[in-house]
């Protein structure tokens, strides 16, 4: 941050150390950076300790149960509520849906990781770094996430206007990043859905973005969103944001 990157993400691979150590680590430099520069964490992420092709977790020390690393997340959200927190298909999709609860705001779907993974039509596994406990496509997860009353958002516009570090930061403890990424996040959903999706989740998607561009607050950004989301389903259309 001294050299000039305006945004930072924060997180330790939780198994390594007794993981009180390393929780209480992670909040120390949470609260370091928001008294120094001002800017808290962007984003937390949770990994913890899982297995690989010379690795079993089960025999280190300081692997953690589920009921812990759920405490952990909820205690990270209750004293950084601002930040974004990232859990990975390393968990199972029972574990992620219990932390969706608690306070994650960031998930990965059909994540590899093998190098060149993702040039493979099948999913390789003699290479991976771990073993991905949630291995469902994109399709599958997009269309979990809906079912369980949650948008799925693609959302980069803070990035591509320049809202970052303490920009970013005032707008999100403010609250007011909820007038940008609502309908950033139902417009980019559509975006996937027209693009990407299976008619199932397209289908779902659709009923989703008409409820949820109701509760849209302001009128004129109602009536932005909603003819964004018209020109995207009949056009080539993209890249509307707020």
């Amino acid at each position: 941050m001294e050299g000039g990157i305006d945004d930072v993400g924060l997180g330790v691979l939780f198994g390594l150390e007794l993981y009180m150590y390393e929780f209480i680590g992670l909040m120390m430099h949470a609260e370091h950076l928001e008294a120094v520069h001002g800017v808290g964490p962007h984003t937390i992420s949770v990994p913890r300790i899982k297995k690989a092709d010379d690795i079993d977790p089960d025999v280190f020390d300081n692997s953690i149960p589920d009921d812990i690393f759920k405490k952990i997340i909820a205690c990270i959200r209750i004293a950084v509520p601002y930040t974004g927190m990232i859990i990975s298909t390393r968990e199972s999709e029972k574990v992620r849906g219990e932390a969706l609860r608690l306070g994650i705001s960031q998930i990965s779907g059909a994540s590899r990781t093998s190098v060149g993974g993702y040039t493979e039509e099948i999913r390789p596994h003699d290479s991976e770094q771990f073993d991905v406990s949630d291995q469902r496509t994109l399709d599958e997860v997009v269309r979990w996430l809906m079912e369980l009353g949650h948008i799925p958002s693609f959302c980069t516009a803070c990035y591509r206007e320049g809202r970052t570090g303490d920009r970013f930061m005032s707008l999100c403890k403010s609250g007011q990043i909820l007038n940008c990424c609502h309908p950033n996040a139902l417009m980019t959903l559509t975006e996937y859905l027209v693009d990407y999706a299976s008619d199932a989740t397209r289908e779902i998607g659709y009923r989703m973005i008409e409820e949820e561009l109701k509760k849209i607050p302001t009128q004129k950004v109602y009536d932005i969103a909603k003819r964004n989301i018209e020109d995207i389903k009949a056009s080539n259309r993209r890249d509307f944001r707020f």
